[in-house]
């Protein structure tokens, strides 16, 4: 009997190895600037909310401070 051993197909490189993106189809590609801008965008907007939320509820304590004041009757 006569083994006769076959090339085995080239393997495609597994998930979990570097591949160049350059190597990549176009469809697995993906832009990475709309990405990190979406990303700055959300995090500044969330920021400005909470900022904003901080000042009205500092604004509104204030003024009942200062409504409070105005019950006291006056030091001597």
């Amino acid at each position: 009997m006569h083994a006769t051993q076959t090339a085995a197909p080239p393997q495609a490189p597994a998930r979990d190895e570097f591949v160049p993106i350059s190597e990549l189809p176009q469809t697995e590609q993906i832009p990475a600037a709309p990405l990190v801008i979406t990303a700055y965008a959300v995090v500044w907007v969330v920021i400005a909310v909470y900022v904003w939320t901080l000042w009205r509820r500092f604004q509104r304590a204030e003024q009942d401070l200062k409504t409070l004041a105005s019950r006291l009757p006056p030091s001597r």
